[in-house]
């Protein structure tokens, strides 16, 4: 495991280093400013469009009274009226700061108060516009707007033009003063959104910078790191510091594991091995050794192979199990028949110590099951339980079940389990009465098997103890197996 972390890291580091920050910066960066800047643009283009429609609606109304008054006095007609209302409208001109031009009905220009354009003709779409009876006003490309209201003659007829011309610039003066305000305010409010988004995002990447420090010093091997869990309130970054802090219990729990099994290994092959030295050595070192001692230690050096032997085909077992190379074969399965075949084979060990060795069972029971593997997962909890029963004991073994499950339960009234060792007895070479190694027999390894082909059959095991009273076992495993086995 440490040797893929480290290659993952080192894979890692060859890619091109992005800092989370800036990458949180720039997200926030095209999620929330560049939206600011295109409301502020709208706001601005919507402002612009009021004022325009208001001015062009005022010189329009204007345009429209003037008209009403050159109707009135019959100013294209009436050469005696006409001064006293050239007057009126040069003054309402220069108090409205615009320009004011009468046009007759072929667009010729009869009064101007700019003085420009008298005598000339005007083909501007806006009057063209108003002489067919649509009064209209247009901003211009230069900056000005045309308001254009058509006079009204005798039978509706339109004789002629108010022709108003007025400049935009105070309008966009006003809206140029508006948008530096506008964008003054919105600059200030991204330097700050800036400020509260740097603060915010070191808030949220130096945590995962942490990890990513404790990460790497663990697939260096140093597994007793563990990442800083800080607020109270619970995020998804406080939660991915205590999955990591929980994944480097584990990593230093399998790793103690395995310190723990090789050094079980090395005990339990040493002792044998111890053996065999010291046997042969003494075959060696004496001259003329009866036959008969040969045979004697030849026996002895067998017994210790055949244990030597026994530990690695139960070791190279439990790592079939582990990776799953042994394929369990399920079909359906007598288990009451199974389970009557266990307790034939141990009772002659269970009459041995004067055990009584009962066995119940309500009913026959068929299960989908690995019936080889099954039996020698039992029979090991059978045999561990007469083992560690004494004399004039009790071992009960029952067997029952409901539409789903099969449950086998295993009771002895042996020398018991302390309570914080409970857990640990499916451990490989675990042993609660560590005296008692060569005494019962066994490579420490047969609960390690069981609990191993269990889990392969998707059951659970349970163990209930007390020290000098007994211990009880349940075993459950489904009726069905799943469709995949797995």
């Amino acid at each position: 495991m440490v040797t893929i972390l480290t290659k993952a890291t080192k894979e890692k580091k060859k890619l091109p280093f992005i800092s989370l920050r800036w990458i949180m910066l720039a997200g926030y960066l095209v999620g929330g400013i560049v939206p600011l800047l295109l409301l502020a643009s709208t706001i601005l283009h919507s402002v612009q469009g009021y004022f325009l429609d208001e001015r062009k609606k005022v010189l329009l109304s204007q345009a429209n009274v003037i008209s009403g008054q050159v109707t009135s006095s019959e100013f294209l007609f009436d050469e005696e009226n006409r001064s006293a209302l050239e007057e009126t409208i040069l003054e309402t001109s220069q108090e409205k700061n615009f320009r004011v031009m009468i046009l007759d009905s072929s667009c010729l220009v009869t009064y101007d108060t700019g003085y420009e354009d008298v005598g000339k003709t005007l083909l501007l779409p806006e009057v063209v516009q108003a002489l067919q009876h649509k009064d209209t006003a247009k901003e211009q490309k230069n900056g000005t707007v045309y308001a254009a209201a058509s006079i009204v003659g005798a039978g509706d007829t339109r004789v002629g033009v108010v022709l108003i011309v007025d400049s935009l610039a105070d309008v966009h003066d006003i809206l140029g003063d508006i948008g530096k305000e506008a964008y003054l305010l919105l600059g200030t409010l991204v330097l700050l959104v800036l400020i509260v988004m740097v603060i915010i995002s070191k808030v949220f990447t130096e945590p995962v910078k942490n990890l990513i420090d404790v990460i790497r010093k663990m697939s260096e091997g140093h597994f007793e790191q563990r990442a800083k869990v800080r607020g109270i309130v619970h995020n998804e970054i406080v939660d991915l510091a205590i999955s990591c802090n929980q994944m480097a219990d584990q990593l230093e729990k399998v790793e103690s594991s395995r310190q723990q099994f090789v050094s079980n290994v090395s005990h339990e092959l040493k002792t044998p091995l111890s053996s065999v030295k010291v046997l042969s050595e003494s075959i060696l070192l004496q001259e003329d050794v009866p036959k008969e001692m040969y045979v004697e230690f030849l026996h002895d050096i067998t017994s210790e192979v055949d244990c030597m032997t026994a530990i690695i085909n139960d070791l190279l077992t439990l790592v079939k199990l582990d990776q799953k190379e042994i394929p369990l074969n399920f079909k359906e399965t007598n288990l009451t028949q199974m389970m009557t075949d266990i307790i034939k084979r141990l009772q002659p060990m269970a009459d041995a110590k004067h055990i009584s060795l009962q066995w119940d069972a309500s009913k026959e029971i068929h299960a989908e099951a690995d019936e080889m593997k099954l039996s020698l997962a039992i029979s090991n909890l059978v045999d561990n339980a007469v083992k560690y029963t004494p004399e004039e004991g009790t071992v009960k073994v029952s067997l029952d079940a409901d539409h789903q499950n099969v449950f086998i339960s295993v009771a002895d009234t042996g020398i018991g389990i302390p309570e914080d060792e409970v857990n640990r007895i499916f451990e490989r070479f675990y042993r609660v009465d560590k005296t008692r190694d060569r005494e019962t027999g066994g490579t420490g390894l047969g609960l390690s098997i069981t609990h191993s082909t269990i889990m392969m059959h998707k059951g659970s095991i349970k163990v209930n103890s007390k020290e000098e009273e007994g211990t009880t076992i349940l075993v459950r495993i489904p009726l069905k197996q799943p469709t995949t086995h797995g």
